[in-house]
């Protein structure tokens, strides 16, 4: 009697939390798992990662075997072992992986003001690398980062150590939309502020014939930046969305946090799913492949199953921008 009195008050919590406006969505079971196998970190924070040609696209397949149908990845300069985006490490990477299993692939931007792209760089040469990539049919997303942010750790500040601000000029958010707009690219947000949401949904407006965004709501427990990975941060911003962005696609991720507690909660909204090595706190010993195979057995558990890469596709295909 006690579980089934628990279980109520969590449905009526959830209703009361998002209401209907997630119905349409959460009926199609096809939940999208990415998975963002390494990040800007090096091996110095972030041992377990993969960084050189054959390990990216090791992991990379073998995440895919497992459901997960949206690869990104940083690319690695094989002498130094610190990212370096430029087209001739991106692409076969991508061209091999898309030779033995049909995901959609895509790569990242400098992380500006760290410790890999400390001078300033025009938008340009910040997508110069997605530009080549997209000329040559490589790419069908692309990150697009609308908005600036300090990031920080909890411990540094309490030492002093200042952290930096990721910058994201309006100008470098337009050259990547209008770049989208140009090759059809769907733009792929990562909403680290709530002012994220909402300048890149009005930013989107002013490139009529752009592709439907994707929001992919970050978190952290570790940096100081936006919400933590909550149930009610989770809310907050849907109901945000659902002002902004009608409609739109959203996933779940962090920086320094693990969000596959929260996947049934994420599952019922109708959002999708981020893992992967990028995501969780430094140090972190559970590799790509298992942190795939655990959201897809929590993806089943909720009641969903994990998309096809035709399916996101096609679920993007019918979302249109609010005019």
């Amino acid at each position: 009697m006690m579980e089934d009195g628990f279980g109520q008050m969590k449905a009526a919590s959830r209703k009361n939390n998002t209401g209907d406006k997630m119905s349409e969505q959460s009926a199609d079971s096809a939940v999208w798992l990415e998975v963002a196998v390494n990040g800007p970190w090096s091996r110095e924070r972030q041992p377990e990662i993969p960084i050189t040609e054959d390990e990216i696209v090791e992991q990379a397949i073998a995440c895919a075997h497992e459901g997960a149908s949206i690869i990104h990845f940083h690319p690695y300069d094989p002498v130094t072992g610190r990212q370096r985006d430029a087209y001739e490490i991106y692409a076969p990477v991508i061209e091999r992986v898309r030779s033995e299993v049909d995901v959609i692939c895509y790569g990242t931007l400098p992380f500006a003001g760290d410790v890999d792209a400390k001078e300033a760089m025009s938008a340009e040469q910040r997508f110069a690398a997605v530009d080549k990539l997209a000329r040559s049919g490589l790419l069908e997303w692309s990150v697009v980062d609308p908005g600036s942010t300090n990031i920080s750790t909890r411990s540094t500040l309490a030492s002093g150590h200042e952290g930096f601000v990721y910058t994201n000029p309006e100008s470098h958010i337009r050259h990547g939309l209008e770049l989208c707009r140009h090759y059809g690219l769907h733009p792929s947000y990562a909403i680290y502020e709530p002012a994220f949401m909402r300048l890149g949904s009005e930013l989107a407006r002013c490139y009529p014939g752009v592709p439907q965004p994707v929001y992919r709501l970050m978190f952290s427990d570790t940096l100081t930046f936006g919400f933590p990975p909550r149930v009610w941060a989770i809310d907050a911003y849907l109901e945000l969305l659902a002002e902004e962005d009608p409609g739109a696609r959203w996933m779940v991720a962090g920086l320094g946090a693990e969000v596959a507690p929260l996947i049934d909660e994420i599952v019922y909204r109708g959002g999708h799913v981020r893992v992967g090595l990028e995501d969780v706190p430094m140090g972190h010993k559970i590799g790509n492949l298992a942190q795939v195979k655990d959201a897809r057995a929590r993806i089943e558990a909720a009641g969903g199953r994990t998309a096809t890469a035709a399916e996101i596709r096609q679920s993007l295909k019918q979302v249109r921008l609010p005019n």
